[in-house]
């Protein structure tokens, strides 16, 4: 049960016909006019996606561009884990994991592997109950679980000390890697990553103006962009019957978190991440049929007893870096372990690696310089 096995994609040629069919066939819902992106994905802006996606997006040339990695699969636990393995031509190259944020994929990674290649021996962990990980075969698939089936796998590569990466849920994946075995983990370094106050009134004295302006971004996440999280975290099932049927469903679905989620300055989702790269990670999540095993995620976190106690702090060095968008505070990360990096970059959001790939994979390679040289 230990064993790696090599993977290709290679989605048939009547799934892509099918996907298709039901892009033509798709039943729109009316809006009330003059609402723009206040109650969801505008009908303007989603056809357009659907159009492109039926019609000029090139699902075979994404899937060849993806094959360029060698990817492998194996089983932890039950759960089928999928994930491409770039070894570097540096005999002194340092290990590096990197697990992604829902509703993101390992594509999103593909603009920022060249750069990483020269430093790093690259994982590129596709989430359980994502994409090629997916769906899910049994429940518990936690924070905690996870990290500790991604140990598995550096194990199994014989990776015995390695750096992590990870981007909002990805991040605390990665925080729980060296929590859970410091003495691996080199240092782990996120971006997108949450933390919260712990309640005591002297965690709001002192804050700095930007501080200030990204506990209210936490703030407003909180009041009104959380109905995703609502749903999936109580009704993942219910939800899934809509996403797994209608690809506009599932289209809108991660859309509107590409509109939320990254720099501002791009007017529309596609224009963050380019429409071929959105629409190659939307593709993911469709022909794998893993809407409602993603979701289920939240539905974990939500019912993991352990997720909000106080931990320990642990002694494994953590570098952040926050994109315009981030919600991080200092003072509250470093709870977590010794902040020893921290880099507010002029641009990017929570798909840091897919919007500004330059500045992630430069903020990457600085972290793990340090803690190396």
């Amino acid at each position: 049960m230990t064993e790696i096995r090599p993977f290709r994609i290679d989605i048939s040629d009547a799934d892509i016909a099918d996907l298709r069919e039901r892009l033509a066939r798709t039943r729109w819902a009316p809006e009330i006019p003059g609402q723009g992106w206040t109650r969801g994905v505008p009908v303007e802006a989603l056809r357009r996606l659907a159009d492109y996606w039926g019609g000029e997006f090139d699902w075979r040339a994404a899937e060849a561009r993806l094959n360029e990695l060698p990817q492998f699969l194996t089983e932890v636990d039950g759960q089928t884990l999928h994930f491409a393995h770039v070894r570097s031509d540096n005999p002194a190259a340092v290990p590096l994991l990197i697990t992604h944020d829902w509703p993101g994929s390992f594509a999103l990674y593909l603009p920022v592997v060249e750069a990483l290649r020269p430093n790093f021996h690259l994982v590129l962990m596709s989430t359980p109950g994502v994409g090629f990980s997916g769906p899910f075969t049994a429940p518990g698939w936690n924070t905690p679980k996870i990290a500790g089936a991604f140990h598995e796998v550096m194990t199994r590569l014989g990776y015995e000390r390695f750096g992590v990466q990870g981007s909002g849920g990805g991040g605390a994946v990665a925080v729980e890697m060296g929590r859970q075995a410091p003495e691996r983990v080199i240092g782990a370094h996120v971006h997108g990553h949450i933390t919260f106050p712990s309640g005591d009134p002297s965690d709001f004295e002192g804050l700095t103006e930007a501080e200030q302006g990204r506990l209210q971004r936490l703030q407003d996440f909180r009041d009104d962009k959380m109905g995703f999280n609502v749903i999936q975290s109580t009704r993942p099932q219910t939800l899934a019957y809509g996403l797994h049927d209608s690809p506009v469903g599932q289209l809108a679905w991660i859309a509107e978190k590409f509109k939320e989620w990254t720099d501002p300055s791009a007017e529309l989702p596609e224009d963050s991440v380019g429409i071929d790269m959105l629409l190659t990670n939307v593709s993911l999540y469709w022909f794998t049929g893993t809407a409602g095993s993603s979701a289920n995620l939240y539905w974990e976190a939500a019912h993991d007893p352990a997720a909000w106690a106080p931990k320990e702090r642990s002694t494994f060095p953590l570098g952040v870096a926050l994109g315009v968008t981030d919600i991080t505070i200092r003072r509250f990360a470093d709870r977590d372990a010794p902040v020893v990096h921290w880099t507010e970059l002029p641009a990017g959001g929570n798909f840091l690696s897919a919007e500004e790939p330059k500045l992630f994979a430069d903020d990457v390679r600085a972290f793990f310089r340090q803690l190396t040289a």
